[in-house]
């Protein structure tokens, strides 16, 4: 039986979308079978970050609503055999998806996928909740500000409100020379907000912005310091 793992930020524009892409590579590479799924209803890039953008015929709304069946609305990456991926609906109305529709969908998936990443909407409001309603743990992507951790934090406590005790936060984009310098947070004191256990942190480095564009996921290109750190943040969320 699979596992679905909630992503998602409580601010937008904290790598939340790359880290999902990345992370379900690193699984893939460790020969998992897994399925990403976008919720990010209308704001959808999770294919473009995979490269994959021309694939998408058939959307998560479409499968949700009967419009077709979950084998046309999943498309395969060719880089990566066992890795999959579901598109968010780009311009559809979510009014007829709710939380027990994605509930529902999960359960069935789960005998077909070793792990399901599902990409949340950044925030707190209905598209969260939706996103959240199948998972069995959560990870909330964040960066050194302060504005952002307390929006983690805040995340974090509606994440447990919402059944979901298996939680974890991963501190992206850190910049160690500011946060020596005190210009930021440091990990010490996000550990003091958030009451959740970290999995790890994230290095600022222009490869993640690169390959975001290019359609390559940073970790797939050879052995390199990104590549070892995801994979031993994603070791520490599958074994939470």
């Amino acid at each position: 039986m699979g596992e679905v793992i909630l992503v998602a930020s409580g601010k937008g524009g904290v790598g939340k979308t790359s880290f999902v892409a990345n992370g379900g590579v690193v699984l893939s590479q460790m020969g998992y079978k897994v399925l990403l799924i976008d919720m990010n209803m209308g704001l959808r890039n999770l294919d473009i970050y995979l490269g994959i953008e021309s694939k998408v015929v058939y959307d998560i709304a479409d499968v949700l609503t009967g419009m077709c069946r979950v084998k046309q609305a999943t498309v395969k990456d060719r880089k990566f055999p066992n890795l999959f991926m579901i598109s968010a609906a780009q311009y559809k109305d979510k009014a007829d998806i709710t939380p027990l529709h994605m509930k529902v969908f999960c359960e069935k998936l789960k005998p077909n996928y070793d792990y399901i990443l599902v990409d949340a909407p950044a925030g707190v409001d209905n598209g969260l909740t939706m996103a959240a309603a199948g998972a069995d743990k959560a990870v909330i992507i964040t960066v050194p500000e302060n504005a952002a951790v307390r929006d983690a934090d805040m995340l974090d406590r509606i994440l447990g409100g919402l059944g979901i005790d298996k939680r974890t936060y991963v501190v992206n984009k850190v910049r160690e020379n500011l946060l020596g310098a005190a210009f930021l947070p440091s990990l010490e004191q996000i550990s003091e907000v958030i009451r959740s256990r970290p999995s790890g942190f994230i290095q600022y480095d222009e490869n993640l912005h690169i390959a975001a564009n290019t359609g390559i996921p940073v970790v797939s290109k050879g052995e390199s310091y990104l590549k070892e750190n995801f994979t031993n943040i994603i070791k520490r969320i599958i074994c939470m």
